[in-house]
This record gives C-alpha cells, structure tokens and sequence, in this order.
C-alpha cells in the first residue's frame, strides 16, 4: 500500500483528501501545519506528498519544499493551492513541484495526479538504465548514448525520451505525454508535442540507424526498433 503525507490546514479539505486517498488504497498520514509537515517530511519516507502552498505559522508550503529539495529529498510533491494564477503556478514548480493542482479541485483529477506521480517515482527506484536497441539511459546519470555516441538533451527532452522508452512498443498519445511529461493542460491543439518530438529525431534518429521513434497518424507515437506495420511513419509529423 502506497504512502501519502497530506499538509492541509482547512479541516474539511483535510479530511475530504483523507478519505478520497484512502478509498483509491493509500496509506494517509495528514498534518495540520507547517512545522508539523515538515517534520513529518523528515521522518519517514513517503511515495509521494500533497503539500498545501499556503500554511498558517512560519512554514509554508514553498518552504518545505525548497528545503526538501535542498536536502536532495526527490519525493514526488503535488501542490495544491487556491493561488491559482499563472506565475503562482510557475512559482510553485520552480521550487521543486513535480505538479501543482488548483483548488477547488476535483477528486478524480487530484488521485490520477498523485497516482502518477507515485508510479513515477516508483519507476525510478525499480529501473537505473533503459535500454531500445543501441539507445541507452541512464537516469543516475542523465547520460543518454546511441551506438556508443553521447547523445546531448535538454531536460524536458530527457523526460520525453524516459517516457517513450518506458513505454518501449506502445503507442502513446498527446494526452500522455501532456499529463506525464509536461505535467500541465495545454491547448489539445497546441503543437508544444510535434515540436518536441521532431527535435529529439533530430538527435536520436537522424545518424543512426534504424529509426527508433515512429508516428502514428491519428493517434500518437511509438518508440521501437521495428516499424509499427500499417500504422506508424518514422519521422513524419503526426498533424500532417
């Protein structure tokens, strides 16, 4: 059973997350404040933390997190908030958020969040490389390499390629990769995806051989070292 640190200062927010959690099978420990969240933070380890970002006393919910992050806790932390404003959000995900919910909030929205998040970080204890073909990552050491060659990606690009690799054979949507790599709702139209995925070709398909990463017209893309027969198109851009 899956653990989970709720900070929440508004009782009945506090025990409408309680039980929504424990319904979907998670072990719930919640506090009331901040100086009591951060000491619990520091006690045990949990899968993932539903932090409050405003909390009465001297430690809100930024701070526990900028501590946490400081201290090189990776816990996943879905922040939730009545800040709800752009540059709040940017706010909360530059001090370390892995997400950040907007109250009032939905318990459906909120428990597919932190169950991604849980599964997330789960993944990363459980696996230290992946590995398609002659495509290699290292998540210990971000390193990712092709036929021997160093391959150079930025951040949101090695998240992009953990996601496909992981997923090695199946084809995967715009919606999923939103949720799980960018962690926020864009436009559905937006092209942020199509962009993305032709600069990692650019790198990881261009000068090697076979083609790794496949569209599949309609529905999304596929990372695999066969072609998806009757489906997929490597290097095609998916809204052509």
């Amino acid at each position: 059973m899956p653990n989970c640190l709720v900070i929440e200062d508004d009782a009945e927010t506090r025990d409408y997350l309680c039980t929504g959690l424990r319904a979907a099978g998670y072990d719930v420990v919640a506090c009331a404040d901040g100086a009591d969240g951060n000491a619990r933070v520091q006690e045990g380890r949990w899968d993932v933390i539903v932090l409050d970002r405003m909390l009465p006393g001297q430690v809100d919910g930024v701070a526990i997190l900028e501590q946490m992050r400081a201290r090189a806790d990776t816990t996943p932390v879905l922040i939730l908030s009545a800040l709800n404003s752009v540059d709040e959000r940017v706010h909360g995900l530059r001090a370390g958020s892995d997400d950040y919910l907007s109250k009032p909030f939905v318990m459906s929205e909120l428990l597919a969040r932190v169950e991604n998040l849980a599964r997330r970080a789960a993944w990363s204890r459980d696996v230290n490389q992946l590995q398609v073909a002659d495509l290699q990552l290292d998540l210990r050491t971000q390193r990712v390499s092709r036929h021997g060659t160093v391959i150079n990606l930025q951040p949101r690009e090695f998240r992009l390629l953990e996601y496909l690799m992981r997923h090695e054979g199946q084809i995967v949507t715009r919606a999923m990769l939103l949720e799980s790599v960018w962690e926020y709702h864009f436009d559905p139209q937006t092209n942020v995806i199509d962009v993305q995925i032709s600069r990692l070709r650019g790198k990881v398909d261009k000068d090697f051989s076979p083609a790794l990463i496949h569209t599949v017209r309609g529905a999304g893309y596929v990372l695999s070292s066969t072609p998806v027969l009757g489906h997929a198109q490597a290097g095609a851009d998916a809204s052509r």
